[in-house]
């Protein structure tokens, strides 16, 4: 059904195991890059998918420029996490035009990643309540499908009990974005064209791919802020019922 689908940076994150030994339930959550990828057949398979609930992490000049015109019965629900570098106005930009160097590249992602959970804090017990209320399956996606993306499902994945090793190595798997981009050509034009300059090799390579530190600086600041991950949860406003309840609905047990 997602055979062309499964070729870009798009999968259902069911089949995950937790530490419980249950299994994430497969048809309630898909992550993915933007719809700028979407040919025809992806929409085909896309709407094979009965989507109900569209989750766009992305800025809204990005949703201006490739909306999510294929979903034409869901839902959707845009949360404007601007820190990426893709988003023209994001802060990180001002530093890498003077400075390329990798140092200033880490630097900069580090700290996108480290203040998306922030950023995703007011949309959380909505977005789990429109899970629990059986608004799904839901498609959670940003530009790339790995950044913006690859916290929220990263933070999805372990408040259900799934073991950080396996989010993680799911995370990775989002590495076939630049894979595919590479494929293609083209990226220094791109660049160029959405920000005024060509960047260095390394910064290609960093924007484009993944790296497992940068999902761990976002864990972190979680853990500096908040305690831990259900003191997170809490802060956002799913308290021990929701939880316990999303967890439910997430997770099969035998």
């Amino acid at each position: 059904m997602t055979e062309a689908l499964s070729k870009l940076n798009f999968r259902d994150i069911g089949g995950l195991p937790t530490t419980g030994g249950g299994i994430v339930r497969p048809g309630i959550i898909y992550r993915s890059e933007g719809p700028a990828s979407f040919e025809p057949i992806h929409r085909e398979e896309l709407g094979a998918l009965n989507i109900k609930l569209v989750c766009d992490l992305r800025s809204a000049g990005e949703r201006d420029k490739d909306p999510n015109d294929w979903a034409e019965t869901a839902r959707l629900l845009n949360l404007d996490v601007t820190a990426d570098l893709r988003v023209k106005t994001n802060n990180g930009w001002e530093a890498l035009r003077e400075d390329q160097s990798p140092e200033t590249v880490r630097r900069a992602l580090t700290d996108n990643y480290a203040s998306i959970p922030s950023a995703l804090l007011p949309h959380l017990a909505h977005l789990v309540e429109s899970i629990v209320a059986g608004e799904t399956p839901m498609l959670v996606h940003c530009t790339a499908g790995k950044d913006r993306t690859g916290v929220m499902v990263a933070l999805l994945l372990r408040a259900v009990g799934v073991p950080e090793d396996v989010v993680i190595a799911d995370y990775e798997r989002s590495d076939v974005f630049a894979k595919n981009l590479r494929l293609r050509g083209g990226i220094e034009e791109q660049f160029l064209e959405a920000f005024g300059f060509v960047p260095t090799q390394g910064l290609i390579d960093a924007m484009i791919g993944v790296d497992v530190a940068f999902l761990q600086a976002a864990f972190a600041v979680i853990t500096a802020e908040y305690g831990s991950l259900d003191g997170y949860f809490a802060a956002a406003g799913v308290d021990a019922a929701l939880l316990t309840r999303f967890r439910e609905t997430m997770v099969s047990n035998g």
